[in-house]
């Protein structure tokens, strides 16, 4: 599932409003972590994440850690936090439309 610019450049608008509903802090990416992110990357597909300063891990590197984890696509990371997408996998649920 790769997106296009076009679709990330409408994901990131989307994004702005977006609060952040995960904070990764010094404990880094634990598996109940990860897995958490991937049970509310089921229900909202579009989802951010704040990466606390207590958090020596590269913030690029997490992103892509956890995309790879969830089976999600990184939209961006921009200064602390991340925004990660993924499909509903059931298309009549699905809110986002790209």
């Amino acid at each position: 599932m790769n997106i296009t610019s076009k679709q990330r450049s409408a994901l990131k608008a989307m994004a702005q409003t977006l609060d952040p509903v995960f904070q990764i802090g010094k404990d880094s990416l634990t598996p109940e972590f990860t897995q958490a992110i991937r049970e509310v990357l089921e229900k909202r597909e579009l989802i951010k994440i704040n990466v606390l300063k207590n958090c020596t891990d590269d913030k690029k590197e997490l992103a892509q850690t956890l995309a790879e984890r969830t089976q999600s696509e990184v939209v961006q990371v921009i200064g602390s936090k991340i925004v990660l997408f993924k499909y509903q996998k059931n298309s009549e649920k699905r809110k986002i439309e790209l």
